[in-house]
């Protein structure tokens, strides 16, 4: 029985230390600040998550368990807290995200304009 626990916690800290990697990995990677903070948050958290599930299958049924199920608790909820009081001081600050496609001033089409829409069944139409 033992043995199958060592197996399963290894499989979650093996999963966590993967996680956290690319997490890593996209923190360098991405272009600007708040996506770097979307991929920190979302998959460190689920990394962390899985590593402290790890640990606490290692640990068994003693204190050491409690506390680590408390610091999940903390991690998980305060985390993406955290990530999101960041993302709010950046753009109080003036930072602005790096888009493709800057779609904040971009005219909306007229609730009777169907242009497109008839354009497209223009096209489907049979030749004959």
């Amino acid at each position: 029985m033992e043995m199958i626990a060592d197996a399963v916690s290894w499989v979650f800290i093996v999963l966590g230390c993967f996680f956290i990697l690319v997490g890593t990995i996209g923190l360098l990677r991405m272009p600007d600040v708040y996506t770097r903070m979307h991929s920190a948050s979302i998959i460190d958290t689920l990394g962390a998550t899985l590593l402290i599930i790890g640990f606490i299958i290692q640990a068994g049924f003693t204190l050491v368990s409690l506390k680590l199920w408390f610091v999940l608790a903390l991690f998980f909820f305060f985390g993406p807290v955290a990530s999101h009081a960041l993302a709010q001081a950046a753009l109080y600050a003036g930072i602005d995200p790096v888009l493709s496609e800057d779609r904040r001033n971009r005219e909306l089409p007229a609730a009777g304009d169907n242009s497109e829409s008839s354009s497209a069944d223009k096209s489907e139409a049979p030749n004959s």
